[in-house]
């Protein structure tokens, strides 16, 4: 029976990639390292900073890879800061939907900033729980984040649904042992072939077709 809707946050609620991808990209550079998009979707995307700082900069010791790391948070924010960050309405319009239908939601990140984001797009309220880089010990693909999330909401893992679009956080929720929707920004639905389904946006989904996905 499906009970409990896990959102990711970057990427699936709000649109905070080329913030991210910007402020890698500044950091690495320091570093002598050309960063790419490819890099940033294989090797950073969805896990914990100091893991994302590691994938890249493998030959530092774990002080260097903190200052690395919090070097990339300090221009994060500033782009928080001083810049727009659009969220996906059809996102918000399905966990309205859910909640309308009794289901419980919460929303999940590897981020310590995903609260200050949806503070600033005015959805935090929409949670019945938030589980971020602050709650966790170990990135995805462990399921730890989700599983968390779930505990929280007092659902078995079998009753959730995982949103993510990153493919670690894929790996994450199944490993978690729960249902999982892969949303493909990039165009290349293959790369989530681990999920249940994979859609461009959630518009192409309702509460009756994720309830399909527990009776099949």
């Amino acid at each position: 029976m499906f009970k409990g809707a896990i959102f990711d946050v970057d990427g699936v609620i709000v649109d905070t990639v080329p913030l991210h991808f910007a402020a890698w990209e500044k950091m690495f550079s320091e570093y002598g390292i050309n960063f790419t998009f490819e890099d940033y979707k294989h090797k950073v995307d969805g896990i914990p900073r100091n893991d994302g700082a590691r994938a890249i900069l493998s030959g530092l010791n774990d002080e260097e890879i903190k200052e690395a790391a919090t070097k990339k948070q300090g221009y994060f924010l500033q782009s928080v800061e001083t810049e727009n960050i659009p969220a996906y309405p059809t996102t918000i319009q399905l966990v309205k939907e859910f909640k309308k239908a009794g289901k419980k939601i919460a929303f999940a990140s590897s981020s310590k900033n995903c609260k200050l984001i949806l503070t600033k797009i005015g959805v935090i309220q929409l949670a019945d729980t938030i589980v971020d880089g602050n709650d966790i010990t170990r990135g995805k693909p462990d399921p730890q984040i989700f599983q968390i999330a779930a505990d929280r909401l007092g659902c078995a893992y079998a009753e959730c649904v995982v949103f993510e679009d990153a493919v670690l956080g894929v790996k994450a929720a199944k490993n978690g042992g729960m249902a999982c929707v892969g949303v493909d920004r990039y165009n290349h639905p293959q790369r989530l072939k681990d999920a249940d389904i994979v859609v461009d946006d959630l518009n192409a989904l309702d509460s009756a077709k994720i309830e399909r996905l527990f009776k099949g």
